[in-house]
């Protein structure tokens, strides 16, 4: 819906993100995230674990293909999406209530990790860092942005920019064509 909030926790996957298919043939995927404050005792100084957030989250699609094939439990992650909450009944007959995500951005965290990305395969996708033209009709040798394209060796050799195989599209959103990640 339009107008909500989107919220970004940085989280730990609890277990190894579950894809599923709709009764239509869609794809989406669950995981579970546990966010867990530091805290500090005022009296003496230490630092501890505070109370965990568990947050369930939702992504569909292609995108949904692309988390299930990435993520695994106990990656520390970062996700933004909108904050929705569920009642339901438990197995035990008490009622409860679910905070979940819907999922629009995620990530690994690189605060403890290291990651390699690459590029998914492009279906109707366009611009991102993993190269292609925003708007397509550049003249050749210009990025989306009017500047001149780098040597085809080092687009070859950059994680950020489009692999030279003529592939258009991909990546993570925005056009940057040919511009270093710093």
């Amino acid at each position: 819906m339009a107008g909500e909030p989107l919220i970004t926790v940085v989280g730990n996957l609890v277990a190894d993100p579950e894809p599923r298919v709709s009764q239509a043939g869609k794809s989406w995927v669950t995981f579970r995230i546990a966010s867990t404050p530091r805290v500090r005792d005022r009296q003496s100084g230490d630092w501890s674990d505070g109370e965990p957030l568990w947050l369930g989250c939702r992504a569909y699609g292609e995108y949904a293909d692309n988390i299930a094939a990435s993520l695994t439990k106990g990656m520390r992650v970062i996700v933004q999406g909108r904050l929705t909450q569920r009642s339901y009944t438990d197995n035990q007959g008490q009622q409860r209530t679910s905070l979940d995500l819907e999922v629009e951005e995620v990530g690994p965290s690189l605060r403890f990790a290291t990651a390699q990305v690459a590029r998914g395969q492009a279906r109707g996708q366009v611009g991102g860092f993993g190269g292609g033209s925003a708007g397509g009709n550049q003249p050749a040798g210009q990025s989306s942005w009017g500047q001149a394209a780098a040597p085809q060796q080092q687009q070859q050799d950059n994680p950020w920019t489009n692999s030279g195989q003529g592939e258009s599209g991909g990546g993570f959103g925005g056009g940057f064509d040919d511009e270093q990640p710093f």
